[in-house]
């Protein structure tokens, strides 16, 4: 039997926007206890593409996400948040004094005054294309559907298949460190950044990545591991380029799982908040970050952290109503500690 944990929130995500979310708790003196289904934090960040650079955080021209994820730990150090890791909440229950009671599927209770979702996607795995006999090179056989470290890819030559962010990222980074880059895409233009794909094209030109679009991957070939893939064109013409990894970049499938259940308003799996505190449709419930949706919402980080900031303000007027806060600059008072 684990005993109750207390605090004021429960953020319930370790990503990056429920870790400043602890960060501007604290300045608020507000205790978090925080859970993620994941084993460690970080999110996305940490699972998905730890080494990957991210390039639209203020402050940082460049800086990688695992090293985001390092810094965020550091700043809210002061505030001495508390973990639970590798346990996802599967039951909610509104007390009659308007706290919550969060259970995990371990069965990890954690009594709060608010709660904050966080979760990002919420439980998520990735979009894969329909190619036979794809799933009989997983497992470190020659197929990835996300780049956990770039040296695994170190002097091989290497497909990636998308047209959106993650596939441009990767081929400008995978550039410099595999032998042979192709970045296969089925459209013309691409839904990632214009800055990326341009950056893209000027390594194609350079003759530094191979750029084929109009096509699919759509075989893949070898009788152990991963040896070959052909590339199909629009127009059903067909090679065969010999590969030693196929990395299929299409997103995630996103799924709310038991937070679908919670009887909060949603809007296409996506919780609905009012912009002013990024409250939900149950007081005292708020959600920051990719899980939520509003008119004109941004999936950013950097969006991320400033609903962060509003919620912590409308948690603490929720759990205090009473109270007035005076907003003090850190530039002023420094950092308070917990």
């Amino acid at each position: 039997m684990h005993p109750t944990i207390s605090t004021d929130i429960c953020i319930i995500g370790a990503g990056p926007v429920g870790l400043f979310a602890v960060f501007e708790a604290g300045l608020l003196k507000l205790r978090c206890h925080v859970v993620d289904a994941l084993p460690q934090v970080g999110g996305q960040l940490s699972e998905i593409y730890p080494k990957k650079p991210i390039y639209d955080i203020p402050g940082y021209p460049e800086v990688l996400a695992g090293d985001l994820v390092q810094n965020l730990m550091r700043q809210i150090e002061p505030f001495h948040p508390t973990f639970t890791l590798g346990e996802r909440v599967e039951k909610f229950e509104k007390l009659e004094d308007g706290t919550f009671h969060l259970t995990t599927v371990d069965g990890t209770v954690i009594h709060c005054k608010a709660i904050c979702i966080a979760g990002g996607l919420g439980s998520f795995e990735p979009r894969k294309p329909a190619i036979e006999s794809l799933e009989n090179y997983e497992g470190g056989k020659g197929v990835y559907y996300m780049v956990r470290d770039p040296e695994t890819f170190r002097d091989q030559r290497i497909v990636i298949a998308g047209g959106g962010d993650s596939a441009l990222d990767w081929t400008i980074f995978l550039a410099n460190v595999a032998k042979e880059v192709t970045l296969v895409h089925r459209g013309t233009t691409f839904r990632g950044a214009a800055d990326s794909a341009e950056k893209v094209k000027t390594l194609h030109d350079a003759g530094k990545v191979n750029l084929v679009l109009s096509s699919n991957v759509t075989h893949v070939h070898g009788p152990d591991a991963l040896e070959a893939v052909t590339i199909t064109a629009n127009d059903s013409t067909a090679r065969t380029l010999a590969v030693e990894s196929f990395i299929p970049l299409f997103g995630l499938t996103p799924k709310l799982g038991p937070i679908g259940e919670w009887g909060l308003e949603l809007e296409d799996d996506a919780v609905k908040v009012n912009t002013l505190d990024y409250s939900t449709s149950v007081p005292g419930v708020y959600a920051i970050g990719d899980i939520n949706t509003y008119p004109g919402k941004l999936k950013l980080i950097l969006c991320g952290f400033h609903e962060a900031a509003l919620m912590a303000q409308g948690a603490y007027k929720h759990i205090y109503p009473d109270k007035k806060y005076v907003l003090k600059y850190t530039t002023v008072n420094g950092v308070p500690t917990l």
